[in-house]
């Protein structure tokens, strides 16, 4: 296993609603995810556009880092954070994305927060949205199927940008914009919910909707990535998508072609528009099968070819397998329920499939792709984690599953892949985006919170804490699994 550069950027990454809370404070407005109820794996989420009183709504103090950023930064930095992906609220600088002027109390927060990276060594990687925006947009324009969010979300980029020119120099435009392709991405992602109430899973799927919302996102990325570019020559802008590796299930021909398909549509084609600058031409026959018909406005291709990213970011958790006979296998758990489920991988408590071979093809299939450099901002382990009754947590099941996955980055590297960094998910226990728990924990800092509301916000280490922070040390030569607490 060789080295990984110097310079490396180790960290972890987190986002703005899932573990900021202080959902009205400082003049901050409603985000989707602030009428959105707690949820868990076995019972979806709810979106209630007028807040119902007894009801649990986690984002709405998710765990408290508006008010204990000092604390909770301070022990990433113990930990050795070389980088720290997080993101801006938009409702905190624009509470209804419309207002003429911004909220100097919520920009004066993010100032706060990157001033303490910065005292502590670590350089901020900022999302621009990361699975949110104002409400007020979701019910005015039905969020990103909208063309009025492109001029709006330019609006909130700008006025970022300038303001924390010096702060910031890694940008990521909008989080896992792929996930907009299937059904699933019209909540969380597309925020196509106007008029909307009920079970997340119970929104009304339109394909043609969300291919024209996706095209939306596509031009206003590629607009505020230009102005950075014109206005900004420091800032490195990076694209960020939701990397599901899918394997053929058999050797028959048929479960070939529907992989690539499938890996076009899903993992390639919101990457493709943004590293490139056009549509590829495989959308054509997706468009034409699916009688998809997306609006474009006559400067959109000269936008998209004009805003073209520097790096290219992903996150990765699981594999899926594919089959043209569906009736012969059984299927998965988690996120990709669509797969087959693979014989030769173990599952998560959550039943997504831990593959961390799949990691290292993945890094190589997107280098040898794009020939930029890339970085693996979001990779983790969800998992019940038990508080001993001297405090402590032994997590080693986590320990194994970033071992494993950090071992194929390095065999990545010696493959030649230009490799920037890596932020695995949650290392502060925060609020699942998909399901709205507590229970499902990332972290190696524990945070005593739960599902039902209650808990203290304390947070304290995991022995997974010390591991990161031997790796981080050793840049990634010792992954050990013996842990000292020393």
């Amino acid at each position: 296993m060789g080295r990984f550069p110097d310079g490396f950027l180790w960290g972890g990454a987190i986002s703005a609603n899932q573990i900021e809370g202080a959902w009205d404070v400082d003049g901050k407005g409603v985000s989707v995810p602030d009428v959105c109820t707690a949820g868990s794996h076995k019972v979806d989420k709810r979106i209630t556009p007028t807040l119902e009183p007894d009801t649990f709504y986690p984002s709405h103090e998710a765990c408290d880092f508006y008010h204990r950023y000092r604390e909770d930064i301070a022990m990433l930095a113990e930990m050795g954070f070389k980088a720290l992906r997080l993101s801006i609220a938009w409702t905190r600088v624009f509470p209804t994305g419309e207002e003429a002027e911004p909220n100097e109390l919520g920009l004066a927060f993010y100032d706060r927060v990157f001033d303490c990276c910065r005292e502590h060594g670590i350089e901020p990687i900022v999302t621009l949205s990361h699975y949110e925006m104002p409400y007020a947009l979701a019910s005015k324009y039905n969020g990103w199927a909208g063309h009025e969010l492109i001029a709006c979300f330019e609006r909130f980029c700008a006025c970022v940008f300038e303001r924390y020119r010096g702060k910031v120099r890694y940008w990521l435009t909008l989080n896992e914009m792929n996930t907009g392709i299937g059904r699933g991405g019209a909540v969380l992602n597309l925020s196509t919910v106007r008029g909307y109430e009920g079970p997340i899973n119970g929104l009304p799927d339109n394909p043609a909707e969300r291919f024209q919302a996706l095209h939306h996102m596509l031009v206003a990325a590629a607009r505020v990535t230009a102005l950075a570019h014109e206005r900004y020559p420091e800032y490195r802008i990076g694209c960020m998508s939701s990397f599901a590796l899918m394997y053929p299930y058999t050797c028959d021909p048929d479960d070939a072609v529907l992989v690539q398909q499938r890996m076009r549509v899903a993992n390639w084609f919101c990457s493709d528009v943004q590293v490139r600058g056009y549509y590829p031409s495989y959308m054509r026959r997706h468009f034409a099968e699916k009688g998809i018909e997306v609006a474009m406005e006559p400067d959109d291709a000269e936008t998209l070819a004009r805003g073209t990213v520097d790096f290219v970011t992903f996150s990765y958790y699981m594999s899926v397998c594919l089959s043209a006979h569906p009736e012969k296998f059984e299927t998965t758990g988690g996120n990709f329920a669509f797969g087959a489920k693979n014989p030769y991988l173990k599952t998560s408590d959550w039943g997504w499939q831990v593959d961390p071979v799949g990691l290292r093809w993945s890094l190589n299939a997107i280098w040898d792709r794009y020939q930029k450099p890339v970085m693996l901002v979001e990779n983790g382990l969800g998992a019940y984690d038990t508080v001993e009754e001297d405090g402590s947590i032994h997590d080693p099941y986590r320990i194994e599953y970033l071992r494993q996955h950090i071992e194929q980055m390095a065999e990545a590297v010696d493959d030649g892949v230009d490799l920037m960094g890596y932020t695995s998910w949650g290392p502060i226990d925060l609020v699942s985006a998909s399901t709205g728990e507590f229970a499902k924990r990332y972290g190696f800092i524990y945070v005593d919170r739960h599902d039902d509301g209650t808990g203290t916000f304390e947070r304290s280490r995991k022995d997974s804490f010390y591991w990161y922070q031997r790796v981080i040390e050793t840049n990634g030569e010792d992954l050990g699994g013996e842990v000292s607490h020393a």
